[in-house]
């Protein structure tokens, strides 16, 4: 048994007790291969429950901050992300997005799993914002099926201000695989980056149901102090 699968024996049971999970659409997960998850994203511990209910191992390129110990919920999940096997990036200006890509192409040539939240940061309201088109960018140069994935109820667990985590159901639902065959070839395109993630941000959309936002979510976190 490898180290994500000895891991996961542990991990998956304490999980679904603490939060007991519906997951729906399993079977749009290729069997072998490589395989992009391409995720909504509610809260800091949305890449647990997707690993959890993957039937394969996923591979997440986490930010730097999933990995902070500073109080308990945040140590447990540090370290339980590090014991399935995710990495992190340095999201400081410079440093990030060559790593990342560098990463998750890596992840992909290996024929493996690779999770990815293409808001490229949590929700600030729970409305679906504008995906970052490097997602686009990997499935087009890589050729890998896109399955999109909608995860419910993960933002009630550890709201800002709570300590201690709350014992919510969640849900996590899997799609079929998004059809890019209109932009085969094109990962140099602009155009057609813009317009492949589009086609997989409207497939998250349909899965859980959220608004989707013409704009970027970090874009409007950045707003927010001001508008206090």
């Amino acid at each position: 048994m490898s180290l994500y699968g000895a891991a996961k024996v542990v991990i998956a049971p304490a999980t679904r007790l603490v939060w007991p999970q519906r997951v729906e659409g399993v079977h749009h997960v290729p069997a072998r291969g490589p395989v992009i998850l391409a995720a909504n994203h509610l809260a800091l511990i949305d890449p647990l429950f997707i690993g959890v209910a993957c039937p394969r191992p996923v591979r997440f390129i986490a930010k730097q901050e999933l990995f902070d110990e500073g109080t308990l919920p945040k140590r447990a999940l540090a370290r339980a992300l590090r014991a399935i096997g995710q990495l992190s990036v340095d999201r400081r200006p410079g440093q990030s997005a060559q790593e990342a890509m560098d990463n998750s192409l890596d992840v992909l040539r290996g024929g493996e799993v690779f999770g990815i939240f293409p808001e490229g940061t949590r929700s600030p309201d729970g409305r679906l914002y504008r995906g970052q088109t490097g997602l686009a960018w990997l499935a087009l140069t890589t050729g890998a099926p896109v399955v999109p994935v909608a995860l419910a109820g993960t933002e009630r667990i550890l709201p800002g201000g709570r300590r201690i985590p709350s014992f919510n159901r969640v849900g996590v639902r899997f799609g079929e695989p998004v059809d890019l065959s209109a932009w085969e070839g094109q990962a140099h395109r602009a155009g057609s980056r813009r317009a492949a993630t589009d086609a997989i941000m409207a497939a998250i959309a349909k899965l859980s149901g959220q608004e989707q936002v013409p704009r970027f979510a970090a874009s409007v976190k950045a707003e927010l102090p001001r508008r206090s």
